[in-house]
């Protein structure tokens, strides 16, 4: 007796916080195209145009895109970009593009290789976040970038590129090698 006295008691001081942790929500309905592409396109190949011109030529692994919004997941990603007089301006590719066309962000993740034709300069990072409209390439502020360029190569962290000036800074750690012959 004395145990059931003991498993009562228990029980009634511990069923308050069972009742107030637990709640289920009925006016929350989950949407379904939240979680499941409303396009879902595999080994694809898309080129864009303005006008006549070419702009940009990508081809992918995997490209999902979800209802009511503007956002793409691609897996698998070689991109060729063009200028305005329509010579091939960068090549790149990476394991997953993150774009959002309505604020112009891309993000690149995973072996990412980035060439820069017009530049003549090769960037390798794992994480890079390109801003279309003020035309910026970052990194996270500990993330390392590889940049080569002529004969040198440098390695850093805290990565920064303007697409405006033509500039880029690293806020972290720097390192590398320069070539001479």
């Amino acid at each position: 007796m004395k145990f059931i006295d003991y498993l009562i008691k228990t029980i009634f001081f511990l069923s308050p916080v069972f009742f107030i942790s637990c709640t289920i929500k009925y006016d929350k309905t989950l949407d379904v195209s939240d979680v499941i592409p409303e396009f879902s396109f595999e080994e694809s190949h898309l080129t864009r145009y303005e006008g006549t011109d070419l702009k940009v030529d990508l081809k992918a692994q995997k490209i999902e895109n979800y209802k009511n919004s503007n956002e793409n997941f691609i897996q698998g990603v070689e991109f060729s970009a063009y200028d305005e007089d329509n010579q091939l301006a960068t090549q790149g590719k990476c394991g997953l593009l993150y774009a959002n066309t309505d604020k112009d962000i891309y993000e690149l993740y995973d072996d990412i290789e980035l060439d820069s034709i017009s530049q003549k300069t090769k960037f390798y990072a794992n994480a890079l976040k390109w801003n279309s409209t003020n035309q910026q390439l970052i990194s996270g502020k500990s993330s390392s970038v590889k940049i080569e360029k002529d004969d040198t190569v440098m390695y850093g962290s805290g990565f920064s590129a303007s697409g405006v000036t033509k500039t880029y800074t690293f806020t972290g750690s720097v390192e590398g090698e320069i070539e001479t012959k």
